[in-house]
């Protein structure tokens, strides 16, 4: 791929912070703005770059916030306008950029705009969403939510329903309506004259309904079919997706990352090209093989080869494109040590052969708050443990299809939510440092074990190694090769390797003169050490795990092993 034109984010790393489990500064077990500004010096210490902070505005929390009832306020259970403003002033005092959630698929049904609509269902701001009329005396359409259950729900003192994709608790918005868009647009543009760098944007390619709501062929026992199939068969969004950009972040230079899933694979140029939609978007494909037909319960675990193949096949089609953001973990996914790795890998070792693999993947590296010092799945006893709406429909949905209790307990806390919403673990004190008073969620009991003050008095940790992942990456030697430098599978007929080049040459687009590199980064997830012959000549040892790993005229990978090493750029 050419690179026509370098932007300011190409070179970022990004870090995800979820404010309610991150740092607690006033001892109410809720994390806050003064947290995260507490924690700024940590953070750049580590290396990053930009922070994406999931949502802090106005909300019932029904679904953690993403469930928005007023775009403008700040949530008091994370502070005050004033506290997020000194917060961007003291980002910006560190060269780190703020990047802002922005859910505007649906709103809260607490929010101005839906009890307007509830109050006159044949005014305007009934079309701010979707309300209609039941079929044959039934629903309007048979579609699952996302969360379970039917997509519509009942319009009090009406014959009509209103669509929500999630929650009932959150209605979604009609984008065909243009002064609904204009509301959204002046709102965003709101947040971008404050001094956000830009958004993480959810659930975005929702937006675009087929309108008329045709039933589809049921897909479960509840007669309701999954609502994803409907999106999956709408076209158009790129047209709202182009005005959205237009009249918001191209005016700004924003760095913008999208949350795809269900896209047609044509269209990723129109969404990550040269001028596409977003500035990225999240590469999901390896947690894709977690997806079960029905629910979590039918899943399959995931199978090394299958995710070599998913992120190999992702990196080669995306580089003829443009760039994706990625991740081992987020806040709506398990952590990435307990999923994508085997049991005698779910130590520092492996958790550092994962993490040096993701982050020197061509593309941008997205670090989940805790993936630095490796935490890893809670122990959940009970599902009356959870918070997650998602995990409770889950369980729902396993018991109903005949799972054991304990088996569907099981299935559901490796794959819930929760997992990554448990408290940051920043000491091995009583509330694992993250708050003087009581955590509004469970501490994970390993924290005594895993923690940041612990690994940062040991220089062999996984905290360390994360710094040097993240000084190795931006290095002024080697920054170019890791942002701009091309991905090439190696030993893919190996098993439990995984193993890439980076190569900076006039193939990768680049003009490079007697400045072209090629650095290899090989791992073995297996447990037996393994000698792979070099293909090109090592020239210098940039990274390794374990002092076990070896470059001689060979290759040697402990178990466990991974190593980054500067090849020569021809044999």
């Amino acid at each position: 791929m050419k690179t026509k034109m370098k932007k300011w984010w190409h070179d970022k790393v990004a870090y995800q912070i979820y404010p309610k489990s991150f740092y607690d500064t006033n001892g109410d077990g809720i994390g806050d703005i003064q947290g995260i500004i507490s924690k700024l010096d940590y953070l750049k210490e580590l290396g990053i770059d930009l922070i994406w902070i999931s949502p802090i505005y106005k909300s019932p929390f029904v679904d953690q916030g993403y469930d928005i009832s007023d775009y403008y306020g700040i949530a008091p259970e994370f502070g005050t306008m004033e506290e997020f403003e000194e917060l961007l002033a003291e980002a910006k005092k560190r060269d780190i950029y703020i990047v802002m959630d922005l859910v505007i698929n649906h709103c809260s049904d607490q929010h101005e705009w839906f009890q307007k609509a509830l109050a006159d269902p044949e005014g305007e701001y009934a079309d701010y969403f979707y309300f209609r009329e039941g079929k044959n005396g039934g629903l309007p359409s048979n579609y699952r939510s996302y969360f379970g259950g039917s997509c519509w729900e009942p319009v009090p003192g009406t014959n009509k329903y209103y669509f929500h994709a999630f929650a009932k608790e959150q209605p979604d918005l009609n984008w065909e309506n243009p002064k609904l868009r204009q509301e959204i647009y002046d709102m965003i543009n709101w947040w971008m004259e404050k001094g956000v760098a830009g958004f993480r944007i959810d659930a975005i390619i929702n937006i675009k309904k087929d309108v008329n709501f045709p039933d589809l062929e049921p897909d479960g026992p509840d007669g309701l079919a999954g609502y994803s199939r409907a999106v999956e068969q709408t076209h158009g969004v790129g047209e709202l997706l182009e005005d959205l950009k237009n009249n918001t972040f191209a005016k700004y230079d924003a760095f913008t990352v999208g949350e795809v899933f269900n896209m047609h694979e044509e269209e990723l140029p129109e969404f990550i090209g040269e001028d596409g939609h977003f500035s990225t978007i999240f590469d999901f494909s390896a947690h894709c093989l977690s997806d079960g037909e029905h629910g979590w319960y039918d899943a399959l675990g995931i199978d090394f080869n299958q995710w070599r193949k998913a992120i190999v096949n992702s990196q080669l089609e995306v580089q003829k494109v443009g760039y994706k953001a990625n991740i081992i973990e987020n806040h709506d996914e398990p952590r990435g040590v307990s999923r994508f790795l085997p049991e005698y890998a779910r130590n520092a070792a492996g958790t550092k052969m994962l993490g040096t693999i993701s982050l020197l993947l061509r593309g941008i590296p997205f670090l989940y708050q805790g993936q630095e010092i490796g935490m890893q799945n809670c122990v959940w006893n009970s599902s009356e443990e959870w918070d997650d709406i998602s995990s409770k429909d889950q369980y729902q949905t396993a018991r109903a299809a005949g799972v054991p209790k304990e088996e569907a307990l099981r299935i559901c806390a490796e794959m819930s939510r929760d997992n990554a919403r448990t408290p940051m673990q920043w000491s091995g004190e009583k509330g694992a440092g993250f708050t003087q008073g009581t955590p509004w969620m469970k501490v994970n009991p390993n924290y005594s074990k895993i923690n940041v003050k612990d690994q940062q008095m040991d220089e062999d940790s996984v905290l360390h190694y994360y710094q040097k992942l993240i000084a190795l990456r931006k290095s002024k030697e080697f920054k170019e090769v890791f942002t701009y430098g091309r991905f090439a599978p190696v030993y893919g007929e190996w098993d439990n390797i995984m193993a890439f080049y980076r190569i900076l040459d006039e193939e990768a687009g680049q003009e490079v003169g007697n400045a072209g590199k090629r650095v290899l980064i090989a791992a073995n997830f297996g447990k037996d050490s393994v000698e792979l012959p070099l293909e090109y000549p090592g020239k210098k040892v940039l990274l390794s795990n374990l002092p076990e790993n070896q470059a001689e005229d060979n290759l040697t990978l402990a178990g466990c092993g991974v190593m980054v090493l500067e090849c020569a750029l021809h044999e």
